[in-house]
């Protein structure tokens, strides 16, 4: 029977805490320090950990996305991106550093604790991507708006014959008479 191995990952930008925890109940948890977020760094991270089908990774979904994911996935090592809000926590262990992060989610993972997220694919991905920059372009937009119309509101210059603010007829105003 093969040794699984869990890998509890606390990912950041520039680093990655890595801690392991060996299958059995009693299997032993131990940090194997930080490695550099990089893609070299993970595939000799796994190559020193053992064969593809002896691992199961995890770490929690956030701000660097799903690339990691993607990157175990080639190498062959079952990886689950894990709902950060859903993870157990001991009440009274509020001290939180990423070693410790690391060591609970290997720990977590092995006992099947954990609740794994949907992983879009490079497809899925781009659209939200494409969605969340729509957003953020109408966002600007209306607070660009909002900046304008407070200028010209603080320097009396208001339109005549109730023009309805941002139409065709206001966009004209402002060109012609501001």
């Amino acid at each position: 029977m093969k040794k699984i191995r869990f890998i509890g990952l606390d990912v950041h930008a520039e680093t990655i805490a890595v801690a392991v925890a060996e299958s059995g109940r009693g299997g032993e948890i131990r940090s194997l320090g930080i490695i550099p977020n990089r893609a070299e760094s993970v595939r000799k991270l796994v190559k020193k950990l053992g064969t593809s089908d002896q691992l199961r990774a995890c770490y929690e979904a956030g701000p660097t996305g799903y690339a990691l994911y993607w990157q175990l996935a080639e190498l062959g090592v079952k990886c689950e991106v894990i709902a950060p809000t859903l993870v157990p926590m001991k009440s009274g262990d509020r001290v939180k550093t990423d070693r410790k992060d690391a060591e609970r989610l290997a720990r977590s993972y092995r006992a099947g604790d954990l609740t794994a997220v949907w992983v879009p694919d490079a497809a899925h991905e781009a659209l939200r991507d494409l969605v969340r920059a729509r957003l953020a372009a109408k966002r600007d937009q209306t607070r660009a708006r909002h900046r304008l119309s407070k200028f010209l509101l603080r320097h009396g210059r208001r339109p005549k014959n109730n023009i309805g603010a941002w139409t065709g007829a206001y966009l004209n105003w402002i060109k012609r008479d501001v």
